[in-house]
């Protein structure tokens, strides 16, 4: 594929367009300030059905998440020593652990009559609710103190999320679900009949002994009463006043029947017991149902036949009932399900978390390897654009974000002006402005602003604007665009579609049609090639040490013992631990043997040592960098990395490796280590 570059004459508008909203005069008349459309428990299935109508005639589709935090521990945060394997594990424990609590989802429609966008925002509520018993353990998730006050800052409904919002089931979870379904019932009946033959439950304690005398004696009287000749006018014959509430009479399926209320489980029991030893045309049986608890009654039948007829009635209502419920769990994801059925290009603003938790959410657990999951990912969405990948595409672009701010907002006051101003007039830039109107519910308007900043579903619209402007300034003519025409699919796309930031830090972009790693040839990743390199093979991790030991202390014990020219950076992960980059693989391998010698050693020179500093205390430990990327795939998350490596069965205080000094290494370029090899960096 050959590399295109931005045109001209489309560089031209979108300098114009973002020089002139600096000068525009913030009087601009405001639009309409009708909200975001917000969906909850109560209007979600309504809107579902609108929005099925929305995203199936739309071009695209801009979703945006609310989370309840990023990362689980200080060292989990991103750095520039993290290789994008072991950034993916940071991201795949951001997902795991983390709750999405708001979900933007905003269609897309281009009007060729009005030559505009049209678009659809909505806001959804979700909150991972245990519907019902049957469906597993309850939901547990984590909350990032900054995260949760940022939510408040911009008022976040917590009452209308905990109380109100959307449930929902993993395809996973509800496949297991139904597993587990069909196991029970395909064995519920045969248990029945095996309790006819097992022995009898001991009665240990004489209120068991008294219980089931009673009962007994109160079924005797009530299936005596059935085989009166008055049945039908004495259907309460045998049992007296003081029983009516626990024993209700009914018919269940044209049988006489005892509904069983106020009776604890280990009464139950017992009253089984006494059915299935004394009674032969009793029957306790279990009744499920879609909309209440379950049920237990006795029911009578004339013989076997009908008897197993019953079950087997009873057995096939209980089990759609059951799978009635599963459906009704599965809650927010019939919308993940609408997206991905219909393939339409999902766009997303620095997108590759709010993926990941998309995936964990409402797919399945997301796989180990970065490979794995973008060959996953794929498979349910197959067209995913990031605007950043995007907006990126252009150094004078990039210099004008970087002074406006590099947030969601900054970068649609940037490029959407006009929209984000409220207002369509033309005197906000150039012509080649993109059109957007907005539809919710029976509200329309081609100049609206509801001021909603962190609201998913302005987020999600905010991110369609802006991916909407970019297409036009790469030259995508929309007034020739056609609607049987997948914008995905448009040649002037291609090389922006399915590439996503790994790691924003490195310029780390993964091809998620191919799995692969692709070269970020942004303006701003080439400023980065005149800095030292991070060779990962030349790294080794340290940590246990005092705290007080600073990032210059640490490089100079080392430098005073392999050269002053040994130590290419030091870079803290917290205050006990640091990434240490030699300019040699051997010298990770000398270092770690040293560093073993030395500890083993009980004489004068151990003490002495220079590294004796980094050794204070007897619990610094060392290895290479694969012991780091082990360690970020555990589920555990202590606060110190120290303490992680602890929970994580560490007992060894140093690993021991050989490199093969030959093999190539992977590379990434450091943008924050300059000039003088000598001079230590720490980052906090």
């Amino acid at each position: 594929m050959k590399t295109q570059k931005l045109p001209t004459l489309a560089l031209s508008r979108a300098l114009s367009r973002a020089l002139s909203s600096s000068t525009t005069s913030a009087a601009s008349e405001s639009g309409p300030a009708f909200p975001v459309k917000t969906v909850t428990t109560a209007n979600f299935e309504a809107t579902l059905s609108e929005l099925r109508h929305h995203v199936r005639a739309s071009d695209f589709v801009a979703i945006d998440l609310e989370m309840t935090g990023v990362t689980s521990t200080p060292w989990r945060e991103s750095f520039a020593f993290d290789r994008s394997d072991v950034r993916y594990l940071k991201v795949r424990d951001s997902a795991q652990k983390f709750a999405v609590v708001q979900f933007g989802v905003c269609p897309f429609r281009w009007d060729p009559s009005n030559r505009s966008f049209i678009a659809y925002p909505h806001n959804f509520y979700i909150f991972p609710r245990q519907e019902h018993a049957g469906l597993g353990p309850s939901f547990e998730f984590l909350c990032q103190t900054t995260s949760i006050d940022f939510l408040a800052k911009y008022q976040f409904d917590f009452n209308a999320c905990i109380h109100e919002g959307i449930s929902y089931l993993s395809r996973e979870q509800e496949k297991e679900a139904m597993a587990s379904l069909n196991s029970t019932y395909a064995s519920e009946w045969s248990d029945v009949y095996k309790l006819k033959n097992s022995r009898d439950i001991p009665l240990v304690s004489m209120a068991d002994i008294l219980f089931t005398e009673r009962m007994k004696n109160r079924f005797s009287k009530w299936r005596d009463g059935l085989l009166q000749e008055k049945y039908q006018e004495n259907q309460t014959q045998g049992i007296s006043e003081d029983s009516k509430q626990q024993l209700q009479v009914f018919f269940f399926k044209m049988h006489p029947a005892l509904r069983l209320n106020g009776f604890t489980s280990h009464q139950l029991k017992l009253i089984q017991l006494v059915i299935r030893k004394h009674f032969k045309d009793l029957s306790y049986v279990c009744v499920n149902s879609e909309d209440s608890d379950i049920q237990q009654i006795v029911v009578y039948t004339d013989s076997k036949d009908e008897l197993n007829l019953l079950l087997k009635e009873v057995k096939e209502e209980n089990c759609r009932a059951a799978e009635m419920k599963i459906q009704a769990a599965v809650g927010f994801r019939h919308v993940i399900d609408l997206l991905s059925a219909e393939q339409k290009l999902i766009v997303g603003h620095n997108c590759f978390l709010d993926i990941s938790h998309v995936y964990s959410k409402f797919i399945g657990p997301l796989p180990v390897t970065p490979e794995e999951f973008v060959t996953s990912v794929n498979k349910y969405f197959p067209h995913i654009v990031d605007t950043k990948i995007l907006f990126n595409t252009n150094l004078i672009l990039q210099e004008r974000m970087k002074r406006s701010g590099k947030s969601l907002a900054s970068a649609f006051s940037l490029f959407c002006p006009q929209i984000a101003a409220g207002s369509q007039s033309t005197d906000l830039g150039s012509p080649c402005h993109i059109k957007v109107d907005v539809e919710v519910d029976d509200s329309r308007s081609s100049s609206w602003n509801p001021g909603v900043k962190h609201e998913a579903g302005y987020d999600a619209f905010m991110t369609g604007c802006i991916f909407a402007q970019l297409c036009s300034d790469l030259g995508v003519d929309f007034k020739l665009h056609e609607s049987s025409q997948q914008l995905a699919l448009n040649e002037k796309l291609q090389k922006y579609v399915n590439h996503l930031y790994l790691s924003w830090l490195h310029g780390d972009i993964i091809d998620l049609s191919t799995g692969v790693k692709v070269a970020d040839s942004s303006p701003s990743q080439s400023l980065k090639r005149r800095y030292p390199k991070i060779v990962f093979e030349n790294i080794a991790i340290v940590w246990g040490f005092p705290s007080t030991l600073k990032a210059s202390e640490v490089r100079e014990c080392i430098s005073e013992v392999f050269g002053s020219t040994s130590v290419v950076s030091v870079y803290h992960l917290d205050m006990t631990a640091v990434f240490v980059q030699f300019s040699k693989t051997e010298l990770v391998s000398d270092f770690l043997l040293l560093k073993d010698t030395l500890e083993r050693s009980d004489g004068p020179i151990a003490v002495l040592h220079p590294l004796a500093k980094l050794l204070q205390g007897g619990n610094t430990c060392a290895a290479n960098y694969d012991t780091y990327k082990e360690i970020c795939s555990s589920p555990l998350s202590e606060s110190l990395f120290a303490d992680q490596a602890k929970a994580f069965g560490i007992k060894w205080k140093t690993k021991l490796v050989q490199y093969d000094v030959a093999s190539g290494g992977e590379e990434h370029e450091n943008p924050s280590v300059q000039g003088d090899l000598n001079t230590a960096v720490r980052y906090a």
